[in-house]
C-alpha cells in the first residue's frame, strides 16, 4: 500500500429522513430549468485578475446575448469594484426589461443597507440572503447551536424585507443555506421554512430557495434524494423556487444538477465553462447542451460556440480545456481510423435516408448546431488516421471524390507524411500530399500533347503522342477503342512497359472551378504491382491521359 491515509476520511453527509426517490422513475429532463449566470460573481472572483469594469460590461452584455434572464453580478458591499460596476449597469441603463439581476449579500444589517443603496434605481433585483448551516461550519467557524443559526437566517430575512419596503424597484427573494450538502436534511429544511414564513410568498412574488452544493460530499443520487426531501417538504411550495448550485469538487456537478432537476428542483445557477472557485461551478453550456442533444429546447443560443470561447478567453485569460464537453477544440475530433470511417459513413447514410433525428456515430450532437466544421474539427489527421477519414476530408471540403482502392493508397501516404512529421496534418496540407504525390505527376514520363483521329477501317482511334521519357523526346503511335486506350497503347508499344489499367473512374469536380475535370487510373504491372494516379485538367481527355501518366510515375517501372 501506498502512504495515503484513507482512514482520516468517513462520509460526512445526510440521508434524507423520508424516502425520497421518485426522481428515479423519470428518465429524462422534459424543460429547461429557470437558468441564472453566477459568472460575474463565482466566476469572477475565481480570477486571478478579476475583470475590469469595462471587461464586466462586455461580459454582461454576452450573457445577455446568449438569452440569460437572470444574471448575478456580484456582491456590492464587498469592495467598491463591485458596487460601481452595478451602479454602472443602473446608471447606463444597460439592464434589459426582460433580464433580472441578482446580487448577494450575508445576513448582516451594514452589508444589507450597502446592497440595496446598491440597487436603487433597478427595476427588478433578485436579492440573495446566505448563512452556513453545515455541521463543520456550525462547530468549527461560527461555533452556533442551531438555534443561533436560525436567528442568523431569519433576522436577515426580515432586514430584506424591511428595506425593499423603502425601495421603488421589483425585488425577490433567495435564501441559501450554505453548505447545504453538509446539513442535516431537516434541518436545511427548518431553516428554509423559517426564511420564508417571514417571506409569505405569493404567486406573484415567489422566492427562491437555493439548495449549494457548496462542497461536493457525496455521490449525485444522495444530493437528488436531499433535494427531493426539500422539494416535498418545503412550506409554501407553489409559490417557490428550488434553485440548485453545484460545485464540482468529485467532478460531479453536471451529475448533481440532472439529478437535482429530476428530483424537482426548478433552477440552476452556474457558470460558462464551468468557471468557479477550487473546481467550478456547474457548467451551464454542458448542460443546456444535454438537454438539446435529447430534442429539449434549452432556451439558450450556443450556436457560435467558437466565438463565446474566443470571449471567455479574452476576458477571463482562462483557457477552456480541449477535451471539455462540446466547447473544448477536440471533443469532436476524430483521429481513430475506425472512428473517421464510422463518422464519413454516418454522415453518407445521413444524406441518402434524410432521418428525423440525429444518430450519426461518435457525434452526440451535429457539429454544425453550434458553430463548428466538419473539415477542422471532427476529422482530425495524423499518423493514426484512416483512408474513411482521410477520402471524407478530401470530398467534402475539396469535392475529391476518391475510388475506394485509391482512398486506401492515398490514406496510407498522408498517415505516413503526418508519421514523419511527427505533427497533425491541417486539411490544406492532406490535400497538398494528395496533389503533390498522385495529381499531374510529371517526374520521369511526360506527354506534350496528343492528336486524335479515328481509323476509317475498324473505328478505332488512332493517338499520336509527343512525350519526354527521362529526358529524351519521342513520338508514339498507338490505336485503342478511346483516346485513353489509344495513349496507353502507343506507350506500352513505344516504351516496352507491360500493365494494364484494371480501374477509371471521372467525375466533375464539385467544389473550386466547376469547369474543370478530375479522372482516376490504376493500373498493375507483370509483377501485379498496383500504382495509382490522378489528373485535373479543364479537358476530361486530358484529365485521363494526366491521370494515367502518374500511375505509371508512381510505378517501380520507370524508375
Amino acid at each position: 500500500m501506498g502512504k495515503m491515509d484513507v482512514s482520516k476520511y468517513g462520509r460526512e453527509y445526510f440521508i434524507p429522513p423520508a424516502d425520497s426517490n421518485d426522481w428515479m422513475k423519470k428518465d429524462y429532463i422534459d424543460k429547461a430549468p429557470v437558468w441564472c449566470s453566477v459568472d460575474l460573481r463565482d466566476g469572477n472572483q475565481a480570477l486571478i485578475v478579476p475583470m475590469s469594469l469595462e471587461e464586466k460590461l462586455a461580459f454582461f452584455g454576452e450573457l445577455v446575448r446568449i438569452g440569460f434572464k437572470e444574471i448575478e453580478i456580484g456582491f456590492p458591499a464587498a469592495s467598491e469594484t463591485e458596487y460601481e460596476f452595478c451602479r454602472t449597469l443602473i446608471e447606463r441603463n444597460l439592464i434589459p426589461d426582460d433580464v433580472t439581476v441578482q446580487v448577494l449579500t450575508q445576513s448582516r444589517e451594514h452589508i444589507i443597507k450597502k446592497t440595496f443603496e446598491a440597487l436603487k434605481g433597478v427595476k427588478h433585483a433578485i436579492v440573495h440572503l446566505y448563512n452556513s448551516t453545515s455541521v463543520a461550519q456550525r462547530e468549527q467557524v461560527f461555533r452556533k447551536s442551531k438555534e443561533e443559526i436560525i436567528s442568523i437566517a431569519v433576522e436577515g430575512a426580515k432586514l430584506l424585507k424591511e428595506y425593499a419596503d423603502k425601495e421603488q424597484g421589483d425585488f425577490r427573494f433567495e435564501y441559501s443555506p450554505e453548505s447545504f450538502t453538509g446539513t442535516e436534511p431537516d434541518f436545511a429544511l427548518e431553516v428554509c421554512n423559517a426564511v420564508l414564513d417571514i417571506w409569505k410568498p405569493t404567486p406573484d412574488k415567489k422566492a427562491i430557495i437555493n439548495l449549494p452544493v457548496t462542497v461536493e460530499m457525496s455521490l449525485p443520487h444522495i444530493y437528488a434524494s436531499q433535494v427531493e426531501y426539500i422539494c416535498k417538504n418545503i412550506a409554501y411550495r407553489d409559490n417557490v423556487l428550488i434553485s440548485l448550485h453545484p460545485h464540482n469538487d468529485r467532478g460531479c456537478a453536471v451529475a448533481d444538477s440532472e439529478l437535482g432537476l429530476l428530483a424537482g428542483a426548478d433552477r440552476i445557477e452556474g457558470t460558462l465553462f464551468g468557471n468557479g472557485e477550487r473546481t467550478g461551478n456547474v457548467d451551464i453550456i454542458t448542460l443546456a447542451l444535454n438537454m438539446y442533444s435529447h430534442g429539449v429546447d434549452p432556451c439558450l443560443d450556443f450556436s457560435d460556440l467558437p466565438r463565446l470561447t474566443e470571449v471567455y478567453e479574452k476576458m477571463t485569460c482562462m483557457h477552456v480545456y480541449d477535451r471539455q464537453p462540446y466547447s473544448g477544440a477536440l471533443v469532436f475530433a476524430a483521429f481513430s481510423g475506425s472512428h473517421q470511417d464510422a463518422i464519413a459513413k454516418g454522415m453518407k447514410w445521413r444524406e441518402e435516408q434524410n432521418p428525423a433525428h440525429w444518430t450519426v456515430p461518435y457525434l452526440p450532437i451535429d457539429p454544425k448546431d453550434i458553430g463548428r466544421e466538419y473539415d477542422s474539427d471532427v476529422i482530425r489527421i495524423n499518423s493514426q488516421s484512416g483512408k474513411g477519414g482521410i477520402g471524407y476530408l478530401l470530398q467534402q471540403k475539396y469535392g475529391v471524390n476518391l475510388p475506394p482502392k485509391f482512398r486506401e493508397k492515398v490514406g496510407y501516404t498522408v498517415k505516413s507524411v503526418s508519421d514523419h512529421l511527427h505533427k497533425e496534418l491541417s486539411p490544406d496540407e492532406v490535400y497538398s500530399v494528395f496533389m503533390e504525390q498522385f495529381v499531374n505527376v510529371e517526374t520521369k514520363l511526360r506527354v506534350c500533347e496528343a492528336h486524335y483521329m479515328q481509323s476509317k477501317s475498324d473505328g478505332t482511334i488512332i493517338a499520336n503522342v509527343s512525350l519526354i521519357y527521362k529526358n529524351e523526346e519521342m513520338l508514339l503511335t498507338g490505336k485503342g477503342n478511346g483516346r485513353l486506350d489509344a495513349v496507353s497503347d502507343a506507350i506500352r508499344k513505344g516504351l516496352g512497359l507491360d500493365y494494364t489499367i484494371v480501374n477509371y473512374n471521372e467525375h466533375a469536380l464539385e467544389v473550386g472551378s466547376k469547369s474543370k475535370a478530375v479522372a482516376y487510373v490504376e493500373i498493375c504491372d507483370s509483377k501485379s504491382e498496383h500504382s495509382w494516379g490522378a489528373g485535373l485538367h479543364t479537358d476530361i481527355v486530358s484529365s485521363s491521359v494526366s491521370a494515367l501518366i502518374s500511375a505509371i510515375n508512381n510505378s517501380n517501372m520507370v524508375v
